[in-house]
């Protein structure tokens, strides 16, 4: 079993509660929990440093703000700065998040070992999660289907081009008369909405600024 783990988590009592169930259930050696990624990061960072490296993270996605400025604001910021220290390190995502289609981009793009979607049972799947990836095998919670995601998270040119007129602050219709201009086509203003309405059901978006700030944090624009 992993000798050393570090959990990051914004909400000291689901902090404590994982430590306790760990020390109920798992033979595990030392267990730290921070509640800010940066601290977290810097703990990674200097127990790697002195050879004393962590085995395992465990980390939540979304940090609340704190009393100062963050440089690392969120779990996906967390692991990949985690990973460019010790690209070898287990690393567990337990949260909210039930979506498919913002799951499989944590697997695919920052290579996480596992996925726990915090509810009911969210504590005994964590500790099955923590032995299945220890034994280098894939945990997934069992409600979440990752082969429903929908086809679409592989954002196209065309995806890419009405997402980046949003970004910047352009209407549907101003939208398709740009496109109109440029001859690219389809080009119409019902067209691109289906495909913004799309989008939205992919990726779990409530409107257009949500998509946007889904896909910048992402990566994907």
């Amino acid at each position: 079993m992993f000798k050393k783990i570090l959990i990051a988590e914004d909400f000291q009592d689901t902090n404590k509660g994982i430590v306790n169930t760990i020390e109920d259930r798992l033979e595990i050696e030392e267990i730290q929990e921070e509640l800010y990624c940066d601290n977290a990061y810097n703990r990674f960072k200097t127990a790697f440093a002195n050879d004393d490296g962590y085995e395992l993270v465990i980390t939540d996605l979304s940090f609340k703000e704190g009393p100062v400025a963050r440089r690392l604001t969120s779990g996906q910021s967390l692991i990949e700065a985690v990973r460019g220290i010790d690209p070898n390190v287990k690393i567990i995502v337990n949260s909210m998040i039930d979506n498919p289609a913002e799951i499989n981009p944590l697997f695919t793009t920052q290579k996480i070992n596992g996925f726990v979607c915090k509810g009911r049972n969210g504590l005994s799947e964590l500790m099955t999660a923590i032995q299945e990836v220890y034994q280098n095998r894939t945990y997934v919670s069992p409600q979440i289907n990752l082969n429903t995601a929908n086809t679409i998270f592989e954002l196209d040119k065309y995806d890419l081009m009405i997402l980046q007129d949003l970004a910047e602050g352009f209407t549907k219709k101003e939208i398709s008369e740009k496109m109109k201009n440029q001859n690219i086509s389809p080009n119409s203003e019902s067209t691109i909405d289906k495909k913004v309405s799309r989008l939205f059901d992919a990726f779990g978006a409530k409107n257009t600024h949500h998509l946007i700030a889904k896909l910048i944090k992402q990566g994907r624009i």
